[in-house]
This record gives structure tokens, C-alpha cells and sequence, in this order.
């Protein structure tokens, strides 16, 4: 179980956060604006303001204020229908006012059109995030609803707090740098300059950023809303210079000065004051990476964690106990996610480029978090959050690799590989002049990354898992050396293509040994050979396999012609019994083409649209086969275990080639036209775990 927030839980912690929030945005800022929007807003129109404006503004006050000590309470103490109550009143009052300032401007026009637009436009947004505040309340648990008071920062701050101070800049900086009515046109003409515009601008901005849009709308509305702010400064800069030299020769003028910067500073300190309490805390906690322990209790982290190809990144997070910790969850997939924290808070569904942060408080045991679509956490999309003791290490291993011995299925697949790992070339080497191909294959064991951060000890030949490709024709001679660099281990070698009594050639040789293994490739086709020596499913599952490639008489020439070897993949001590275990069960860590899962999809085979591509295919299993299906494509040519099922010209076509283990063939296909196209393995238990790749066809 996940413990937040210490002895309250998730929603306790939730609920003092929120206290904090609605204090400093709807008591703090909002108060003192309603109260000033009674006297500023009759100004503005040029009106006096009536005994209604006063009983009304008596009875905002009371329901605003009063419904924001009963909201407040009820949040500090975790109640919620007493919360919801109290923020219901704030919204009574705050539809009062926005009421009120309605019916004032009937009738009457105002003296600036631009500052009573933007006062209007402030007080519609806080009426509006006001509400949609309490609908979050009404309907969420307090760590959920945490999502909602920090999605709406934007129109409080931005369409309310930054509204209401232009607006009133706007309004007042003409009456206090002017020195009479003509002087007082001219300065408010300099600063309604392109007002509707920057209006429009700055609540459409505000407007992007508030709606359920994906991430790039979001930001390009914060973009446009700073445009509009831009566009104000360029022209209050030059009044607030011309103000200067007017009030620099009148007395009167130079005592409004301290007054006139006093309270536009301490408006943009209110802002900036509201952003550094509310902002994050980013910059306290920084953004950490995976596997790095915090600093302790009371320590703030914040951690980027992304969704995407089934997984969340980073799928293991540790931190000290004690630790407040805030995930800011960003999903770059095609697909709607959502990340739900056990025992804790839960964003809403996220579209691409949507984010949330999530406050989980203080963490004090070990949790987990995951998807809630049905199926998205049985694929892998978890994530650990381990507590550490302060005096632990991170990790007990080498910084960046998973330990070889993992094996938990929580693999992530969707991860980049090492700095300087390289893709295994998929690309089939033409056949060797002369008909005698002399080999010398070394067996021994080989430490590789197979799985994104995951390096693993195999038992290979030459060096790689699967061994190098041979290639030849129909009558061509192989002589293989097999060389055992195997220090306390027997290997030998076993041919599928070639036919003789294995008696001598395949037998198993001591570490130290050498045989020779000749055989005549009499027949077509694609290929096994594997380590003879018992057990094999031990030295096949570890790597000791590779493709023989054996050209059919008359092959027509291919654009590009590609070996993809496909086998399952057992983390682990090799020849340990949890291992073994896993062999013998059939459950693999991951399966993979040509021994790396996924690697394909980071380093995609090239070519382009209109070129023919063969794509020769060997199951190696060591227990399962495989059906090689390309997304996008029909294949027009089928060749498996040495006859044609389909030839170019006939009127069928075929979706896959299935090979049993230990089978082999090849496909032929043109693609049409340039874009993406994915091959995986259709059995999709072995696709989801890292058989799959990608074809980048350029025009």
C-alpha cells in the first residue's frame, strides 16, 4: 500500500493543499478585487454609484467571504459537502457582482471601452473557474481534485489577476499622468492602441489553456495570451516616459509617482508571489530521474513521467520516506491514458501532449501506479514507487542498466537503448565468391544489451546473438570451424541444412577444442543451426543459434534482402534454475528479432517506395514460431521450407508467413508509397514484448 500525506492519507494532505490554494486565490487576490470592482467599475462607466451598488456589494462581501472561511475549514479538516457548501456561496456572490456590473452598464457608455471590457472579461473568468471549481469538488475526492484547481491556474491568474490589472492601469494611468482633460484624451488614446485585438487575444489565450485541448493548444493559448501582455507594455512604456517628463516640472505630479509604481509593483508581486507558491514545486525538487532516492522527510520532488507504446516512463521511482512527492504525467501517445496512484489521486483521461500534476504528499511506503483502460496494466503500464530508507543506495548495480537477473515483466520496451549500442545489420550479405565458404565460429559467452537499459550474459557464436549468417547456393560446400572459448563448458554445433550422421561433426567439444564441420548445402531454403549439446533448450534459449541462408536456383535479384531471426528472450543467470524455470514454462521475458527487442523500431530498416524487398525468416524459437506480417503491405511472393506457396503474378496474395519453430522461408513485397510501416510477429503476446520493428520507405 501507498501511504501519503502521513496519517491522513492522500486526501488529507489533498484537502490542507487546497485550503492553501483557495485562501491565497479567492481570498487573498479575489476579495479585495470584488471590493475594488464596486467603486473602480461606476468610474470606469462614469457613473456614480448608486445605494443599489452598496446593499449589493454588503451581500458579495458576505457570501464570498463567509462561504470562503466555511470552504476553507472544510477543506483543512478533509470534508467535502461542507467544503462544496462554502465554495457554492463564494459562487453566489461572485454571480451578484458579475449581476450587478451587468446591469450598471446598461444605458451608460463607458469613459474606457477597453478597461471596462477587460474588468468584465476578469470577472466572467472567475465566475467561470469559481464554478468549475466546485463541480470538481462536488464530483472528486480530494487528491483528484487537485487536477482541477491546478488546470484552472491559468484563467485566474492570467484571464482574472493579469485582466483586472491591465484593465485598471488602463482606466487609471491617463488620470494620473495627465494634468487636464486634453492631456488625459491623449494618454488614454495612446493606451487603448489596438485594445480589441489584444483583448480577443489575451481571453482566447486564456480560453486554449483552460479547455481539454491537447498540450501544444494549451501552450500556443499561454503564447497568445503573453503576446496580448507584450502589447500592452509597447504601449504603456512610452506614456509612462512621456508621464515622466510632464510630472518632472510639476509638484503635484512628482507625489503621484511613488503611488502610481507602488501599486502596479505590488500587483506584479501578488502574481508572481502567487505563481512561486503555487507553481509546482519544480524548482525545489527539480525533475529526477528514475532510481535516484530523494533527500528525505519533507523534501519536495517533482518527477516528469511520461506514457507512451504501453509503458510509463520512468517505471520505477524511489525516493526517501518522507518524501512529498508530485508527478507532472504527460502522455506522448497516440492514444487517451490516464495514470491512477494506488490508494492516491488519478488524473483524467489525457489526449496526446495533455499533462496533470499529481500531489501524492508525503510517501512513506511502497506503491504502485498504473493505467485504468482494461488491459493497459496487464500490458505493462505500471509503475513501482519504492521508499527508501536515507542511509540506502540506489540501486546495488551499475547506474543505467537494469540487473541481468530482472525478469518481472517489467521490461520497458519503449526505452532508448545505451549510448553507443548499435542495431544488429539486418541486411543479407550477398553470396561469398567460389562454391567452399570456410567459417570459424567461436563459441563463448558474450555480455549484450538486449533489452533497452538491460545487459545480458549469452552464450553465442562469433561473438553475437544469433550467430553470423551464412550464405550460399544450391551445391555450395560449408567447412565450419567451431573453436570452444568456453572455459568449463561443452558446446557443439548442429546444421539443419546440412545432411550427414552427426555422430562426429556435431559432437560436443571441451573448452579448448576445435572440429570441423563440413557439409554440402544439397537443398533451398532458409536455415536453422543451433548448439547440439544437451541441454538444448538452455544453450538455444541463451543464444547459441543462427540463419543459413541457401539461394533457390533461378532467385531473382531483390532491391534489399533482409535476415530477421526470431527467438524468445530469457533474463537471468544463465543455467540458473529460475532461468531454466522460465524455459521449461514458456515464459519468456520478451521476444525479439535478431536477438534485440524492439531494436528495429529505434534503427528502422530503409529503403524506398516502388523497390522490391525479400525478407528471409528463421524461427529459432526455442518453442515458439512465429507469423511475420508486415502492416500496410501484401506480400506477392511466399516461399516456405524449400517450395512456393505464391509466385509474383498470380492473383492471390498472403498476409503472413508462419513458421513453426525451427522453420524457415521468405517473403517479397513492394511498398507502394513512402511512410511507416511496422513488421511485427502476429502472435501478439510476442509483438507487445519487442517483436516488432519498422520499414521507413522514403518517395
Amino acid at each position: 500500500m501507498l501511504a501519503t500525506g502521513g496519517a491522513g492519507g492522500p486526501d488529507r494532505y489533498a484537502g490542507l493543499r487546497l485550503a492553501h490554494l483557495h485562501v491565497t486565490l479567492l481570498g487573498w487576490i479575489g476579495l479585495p478585487v470584488l471590493g475594488t470592482l464596486f467603486m473602480l467599475w461606476p468610474t470606469v462607466l462614469g457613473v456614480r454609484m448608486t445605494d443599489r451598488t452598496t446593499k449589493v456589494s454588503r451581500w458579495v462581501l458576505w457570501l464570498a467571504a463567509g462561504g470562503l472561511v466555511v470552504a476553507v475549514t472544510a477543506l483543512a479538516l478533509g470534508l467535502r459537502r461542507p467544503a462544496v457548501a462554502g465554495l457554492a456561496l463564494y459562487l453566489g456572490g461572485a454571480v451578484l457582482a458579475a449581476d450587478l456590473l451587468v446591469r450598471t452598464v446598461r444605458h451608460h457608455r463607458p469613459v474606457s471601452a477597453a478597461a471596462a471590457w477587460m474588468l468584465a472579461a476578469a470577472t466572467c473568468w472567475l465566475t467561470l473557474a469559481v464554478a468549475a471549481d466546485l463541480a470538481w469538488l462536488a464530483t472528486r475526492p480530494f487528491a483528484a481534485a487537485q487536477t482541477g484547481i491546478d488546470a484552472l491556474l491559468p484563467v485566474l491568474l492570467v484571464g482574472f489577476v493579469a485582466q483586472i490589472l491591465i484593465g485598471a492601469l488602463t482606466y487609471l494611468l491617463p488620470v494620473v499622468l495627465s494634468s487636464g482633460p486634453r492631456d488625459r484624451a491623449a494618454v488614454r488614446s495612446l493606451l487603448e492602441r489596438g485594445w480589441l485585438p489584444r483583448v480577443v487575444a489575451l481571453n482566447t489565450g486564456v480560453a486554449m489553456a483552460a479547455l481539454p485541448l491537447p498540450g501544444p493548444a494549451a501552450t500556443a493559448g499561454l503564447l497568445l495570451a503573453a503576446l496580448s501582455g507584450a502589447g500592452f507594455l509597447a504601449v504603456v512604456v512610452p506614456v509612462l516616459v512621456r508621464g515622466g517628463r510632464d510630472l518632472s516640472s510639476d509638484a503635484g505630479g512628482a507625489s503621484r509617482w511613488p503611488a502610481l509604481w507602488g501599486t502596479a509593483a505590488g500587483a506584479v508581486l501578488t502574481v508572481l508571489a502567487v505563481l512561486v507558491a503555487n507553481g509546482g514545486g519544480g524548482a525545489s525538487g527539480g525533475t529526477s530521474a528514475a532510481g535516484t532516492a530523494g533527500a528525505g522527510a519533507g523534501t519536495t520532488r517533482t518527477v516528469a513521467v511520461t506514457m507512451a507504446d504501453m509503458r510509463i516512463r520512468p517505471a520505477r521511482i524511489e525516493v526517501a520516506a518522507g518524501t512529498l512527492l508530485r508527478l507532472k504525467v504527460t502522455n506522448t501517445d497516440t492514444q487517451r491514458h490516464d495514470l491512477k496512484v494506488e490508494d492516491g489521486p488519478a488524473t483524467p483521461m489525457l489526449a496526446r501532449g495533455d499533462s496533470r500534476v499529481l500531489d501524492l504528499g508525503a510517501v512513506t511506503e511502497n506503491g504502485q501506479a498504473w493505467c485504468t483502460l482494461p488491459g493497459h496494466r496487464a500490458a505493462g503500464m505500471t509503475m513501482d514507487i519504492v521508499v527508501q530508507d536515507d542511509t540506502a543506495t540506489a540501486g546495488g548495480g551499475h547506474e543505467g542498466h537494469t540487473s541481468v537477473a530482472a525478469g518481472d515483466g517489467a521490461l520497458d520496451l519503449s526505452a532508448d537503448y545505451s549510448a553507443g549500442w548499435r542495431s544488429r545489420d539486418a541486411v543479407l550479405a550477398p553470396v561469398p565468391g567460389g562454391t567452399v565458404h570456410k567459417v570459424e565460429l567461436h563459441a563463448a559467452h558474450t555480455t549484450v544489451e538486449v533489452v533497452p537499459g538491460v545487459k545480458q550474459q549469452m552464450w553465442t557464436f562469433g561473438g553475437t546473438a544469433p550467430g553470423p549468417t551464412l550464405h550460399g547456393k544450391v551445391g555450395d560446400v560449408f567447412e565450419v570451424t567451431l573453436v570452444n572459448d568456453d572455459a568449463g563448458m561443452g558446446h557443439g554445433i548442429d546444421f539443419h541444412a546440412g545432411s550427414l550422421a552427426p555422430d562426429r561433426p556435431m559432437r560436443t567439444i571441451r573448452s579448448g577444442e576445435r572440429l570441423v564441420y563440413r557439409f554440402r548445402a544439397e537443398r533451398a531454403g532458409a536455415w536453422l543451426y543451433h548448439c547440439s549439446t544437451a541441454p538444448m533448450l538452455q544453450h538455444m534459449g541463451n543464444g547459441m543459434y543462427g540463419a543459413v541462408v541457401v539461394d533457390p536456383p533461378g532467385l531473382a535479384k531483390a532491391d534489399h534482402e533482409y535476415v530477421l531471426v526470431s527467438s524468445a528472450l530469457y533474463l537471468g543467470t544463465p543455467g540458473s534454475s529460475a532461468q531454466v524455470a522460465k524455459m521449461r514454462q514458456n515464459t519468456p521475458d520478451a521476444w525479439v528479432f535478431n536477438g534485440m527487442a524492439g531494436q528495429y523500431a529505434q534503427r528502422p530498416l530503409k529503403l524506398k517506395a516502388g523497390e522490391r524487398a525479400r525478407f528471409w525468416l528463421v524461427a529459432a524459437g526455442p518453442s515458439d514460431g512465429i507469423a511475420f506480417h508486415i502492416v500496410g503491405t501484401v506480400f506477392d511472393t511466399v516461399y516456405k521450407e524449400g517450395a512456393y506457396l505464391l509466385r509474383p503474378g498470380q492473383a492471390g496474395g498472403a498476409q503472413v508467413l508462419d513458421l513453426a519453430a525451427a522453420q524457415g522461408g521468405f517473403v517479397e513485397t513492394t511498398f507502394p508509397e513512402a511512410g511507416h510501416y511496422p513488421f511485427v510477429d502476429h502472435d501478439m503476446r510476442h509483438a507487445e514484448a519487442g517483436a516488432h520493428g519498422m520499414v521507413e520507405v522514403s518517395g
